[in-house]
């Protein structure tokens, strides 16, 4: 499952992504009310994805958050890593956060591992190649389709 602070920090690199071509820093104070974000937990999430090289910030009085690169080379797969840790519905199958599981009795055998291992690279493969310009060109499309333009 998708942790809150992954979901929150994808909202609000979309936001930033909607806003790439203006180059103008976007405050904190403003994506918090647009996209329903607590206000410290998103200052947070920003300056980890700062220090991860996702964001760039500015002070002062015209200061705020932009994208350190374009909307098409940041990935889901990317931003939940750095967000939310393990991307694998079970620890055994984690490639960055492994742990054996407690109740297992023999990992290679484990039929349960075998299928959560295919889907965990199934998941990958998806959110690694899922930019931020895919889901606003998905957002784009779904909005058309409902008549919402």
């Amino acid at each position: 499952m998708l942790s809150k602070k992954s979901k929150y920090a994808i909202k609000a690199l979309i936001s930033l992504a909607k806003r790439y071509e203006n180059k103008v820093p976007v405050k904190i104070s403003e994506i918090s009310e647009e996209e329903k974000i607590p206000r410290k937990f998103l200052e947070a999430i920003l300056v980890e994805l700062r220090n991860n090289g996702l964001l760039h910030s500015k002070m002062g009085a015209n200061g705020g958050y932009l994208l350190a690169k374009h909307p098409e080379e940041i990935v889901l797969s990317h931003i939940i890593r750095i967000s939310g840790g393990p991307i694998a519905m079970l620890p055994c199958v984690s490639l960055n956060f492994y742990e054996p599981c407690e109740e297992c009795v023999n990992e290679s055998t484990c039929g349960l591992r075998d299928v959560i291992l295919e889907v965990r690279e199934a998941t990958i493969r998806i959110l690694s190649k899922t930019s931020l310009s895919d889901i606003l060109q998905r957002e784009e499309g779904l909005k058309k389709k409902f008549n919402l333009i």
